[in-house]
């Protein structure tokens, strides 16, 4: 009679339950699907889902959720759904909206963020659902995985630099676009006087 099989599900169930703890409060591999996040995540030229790692750790240590992050948080339309977003505002803060929120400028309360997806036209956000209760935030998007030549982790989009006789390709146009969005973004966005850029998750 042989043991084997007995001893090495012993070890599975020995390492199971430190599994789920680590990818419950630490970190967890997950697929992104949907276009709202384009082009920085799944963008057109990618021919399968992006695959990303969402860090919890922070999350559930109280750390800050700054302008810029992009997050994973429970639907507030439909709590069985996790949405990823981009945070655009913060608490104190004052947001020049788009269609369809009612009114033009929104203060976003305390302890609520404003989160939008990156292509305007394809996402459901805080434009539609307004401020975002901060107890929402699942946990912060910090590397990508797949696919392996965009892989590493997230960068905020900066100027692309022109060089003399160098040709500005695709590469080059992309960058300029993604900077160029990410500063009508913030220009959307008038920071509270006595606040600073982030605010904690209690």
């Amino acid at each position: 009679m042989s043991f084997r099989p007995f001893k090495r599900s012993l070890r599975v169930l020995y390492w199971l339950p430190l599994g789920i703890a680590f990818t419950h409060y630490c970190y967890t591999i997950k697929t992104v699907r949907g276009r709202s996040m384009q082009p920085t995540l799944n963008p057109d030229t990618s021919r399968s889902d992006d695959i990303v790692v969402f860090d919890r750790f922070s999350i559930r240590s109280g750390s800050s959720v700054a302008k810029g992050d992009i997050v994973s948080l429970r639907d507030p339309i439909d709590s069985r759904k996790m949405i990823v977003k981009r945070v655009i505002a913060v608490a104190d803060d004052v947001v020049q909206t788009l269609p369809p929120y009612p009114n033009s400028e929104m203060r976003v309360p305390e302890g609520h963020i404003w989160v939008e997806g990156d292509e305007p036209f394809r996402t459901l956000d805080s434009n539609a659902f307004g401020p975002v209760p901060l107890g929402l935030v699942d946990a912060k998007l910090s590397y990508i995985l797949w696919p392996l030549h965009r892989a590493g982790p997230l960068k905020p989009p900066e100027k692309p630099v022109s060089r003399e006789g160098v040709p500005r390709d695709y590469q080059w146009r992309d960058a300029m676009a993604a900077f160029e969005r990410e500063r009508k973004r913030r220009g959307r966005v008038t920071s509270a006087p006595t606040k600073r850029d982030e605010t904690a998750v209690a």
